[in-house]
């Protein structure tokens, strides 16, 4: 739900593409002679969901009321209906024009653009909505194994911390936007240039 709910279409790549809801593993689980006796809801990667089963019939634990309130809450929410993902494509184009208007707005007006974080997710993003050099000069990374690098298809290049502090952009994009808060305390020194932070998903946002 909270993929759905969030547009979270760049959380789907190599090693994300299958996206299960509570009720889709209690199908898979009771087919297998497991039952669910517990589900936690986690912040990870935007929103996942930790699932506890055991065997079915013989297990020791009895089922939590969490499980059933989280059933329920996905099927009011029509998780079992094809209604309930209709649209979404129609919501991720509108997200990447919002992003794409955004770049080509601030080219328009000399305004400096680069990108934090040389994730996965951020390579979906920059990828689907067709972002090249010409609209995002090069992203930081912390991990040296990345940077001097390109990201794969835009070949934006990858550089350390400090190219930040040299070119002192109007504009840094958060790409791993579920890390927002936290890259925005660490990067906290760009407000001394009057510099702002860019998220795309769910909604263009800047702050």
């Amino acid at each position: 739900m909270r993929l759905l709910d969030g547009v979270q279409f760049d959380t789907i790549y190599h090693e994300h593409f299958s996206y299960l809801s509570l009720t889709a593993v209690q199908r898979v689980f009771l087919s297998n002679g497991l039952s669910i006796f517990d589900v936690e809801e986690l912040e990870t990667h935007g929103g996942s969901l930790r699932v506890f089963a055991q065997r079915r019939g013989t297990g020791p634990y009895d089922r939590e009321s969490a499980v059933d309130e989280m059933l329920a809450r996905e099927q009011s929410a029509g998780i079992s209906t094809i209604e309930r993902y209709l649209g979404f494509q129609a919501r991720a184009d509108a997200t990447k024009d919002a992003f794409v208007r955004f770049l080509l707005d601030a080219k328009e007006k000399r305004k400096v653009v680069v990108g934090y974080g040389a994730a996965a997710k951020g390579n979906t993003l920059l990828n689907y909505a067709g972002v090249r050099r010409d609209l995002f000069q090069f992203v930081v990374d912390l991990n040296p194994a990345k940077q001097g690098k390109f990201l794969p298809g835009s070949r934006i290049p990858i550089k350390a911390e400090k190219a930040l502090i040299s070119a002192e952009p109007d504009f840094v994009v958060v790409l791993p936007w579920n890390l927002r808060a936290e890259v925005a305390v660490q990067l906290s020194y760009i407000r001394k240039w009057g510099g702002k932070f860019v998220i795309a998903i769910p909604d263009l946002a800047v702050f």
